[in-house]
């Protein structure tokens, strides 16, 4: 384990090159193969892996939520990510992913840690066009091409959390997200998450705040899709910016990460004067730093709608 806590703070300090890094892990048996299948998590979301702790109970606590640990002066709660997806532990909950991410601190208890793998983003497929769904974003192919390849089901936390432990507040406020955005007209805002969750609450913010925008489910659907919108302004005698107002885009997507896809833009003399927003739960001044050196304008937290509409008012201003 402590090889694997080497690597993840290794990793956490290199800017993404369209390699996406997972920390592999397994929950348990399923209930009807009695398989104990790979998962993975963004390794720029762990913050450490210890050894299970003591847990205190907490009174009233929701399903899932295993109690709270103090973890070197820090109380942070504790959710038993096997039970979520439904896999049951044969050794017990041995391990504590702490994860930061959402503008919060939390820990996954986890039956075992495996290993970290950077893969190239043609390993990674959205679940959305398979079989898989709900609690997974998308399906890594481990070993490549290869016909019997181990296949990690990437976990949507941003989905879990949601869903364990559901916010009390309103996720957009029209009485305080401020004014409608003023955008040429004819642009859009072009957006990119590969998470239903994310998606929704995106589109929410800008329909309050009457932004025209086309969704994506992936950086390189993005990159795509802005080609085509850029043909079909030289085609009409306009420039990109006439139907491209601003790229907003999360960091860890298949197929082409945040991260690639705002180089791409900024390195593209077609494309490089297109504003880029960076919206996304990994959070700490590390990817901050990331966000910069790839030349985004500016990089939003999720998801607090107010903040994300204010961001957008003022990159769209300059």
């Amino acid at each position: 384990m402590s090889t694997v806590q080497h690597e993840v703070d290794e990793r956490t300090n290199l800017i993404s090159s369209n390699k996406f890094e997972l920390l592999l892990f397994r929950l348990g048996n399923d209930a009807v193969n009695q398989r104990s299948e790979l998962f993975g998590i963004n390794v720029f979301k762990v913050r450490e892996i210890v050894a299970m702790p003591e847990i205190t109970a907490v009174a009233g606590a929701l399903p899932h939520n295993l109690g709270v640990v103090n973890l070197r002066g820090q109380i942070i709660p504790v959710i038993d990510l096997p039970s979520v997806v439904g896999r049951t532990p044969t050794t017990g909950l041995n391990i504590m992913l702490v994860t930061e991410f959402a503008r919060s601190t939390q820990g996954f208890a986890v039956e075992s840690v495996e290993e970290i793998v950077r893969l190239d983003w043609n390993q990674v497929l959205s679940a959305e066009s398979s079989a898989a769904g709900g609690m997974v974003t998308s399906i890594a192919r481990l070993d490549g091409d290869a016909e019997d390849t181990r296949l990690a089901q990437v976990l949507d936390v941003e989905q879990i959390l949601r869903q364990i432990a559901p916010s009390g507040n309103k996720d957009i406020d029209s009485e305080t997200i401020g004014a409608k955005l003023k955008i040429k007209p004819g642009a859009v805002i072009l957006a990119a998450d590969d998470s239903a969750v994310a998606r929704g609450l995106i589109g929410q913010a800008l329909d309050a705040i009457s932004a025209p925008y086309v969704m994506c489910k992936t950086g390189k659907e993005a990159w795509e899709k802005l080609q085509v919108l850029h043909a079909g302004a030289t085609a009409e005698g306009k420039t990109l910016r006439d139907k491209v107002a601003l790229m907003l885009t999360d960091l860890e997507m298949p197929e082409m990460d945040g991260f690639t896809l705002t180089r791409n833009i900024k390195q593209d003399d077609r494309f490089k004067e297109l504003p880029v927003i960076i919206h996304s739960s990994l959070s700490g001044t590390t990817n901050e730093d990331h966000v910069r050196s790839v030349g985004a304008d500016a990089y939003v937290a999720k998801f607090v709608a107010e903040e994300l509409a204010a961001t957008i008012r003022e990159v769209i201003a300059h």
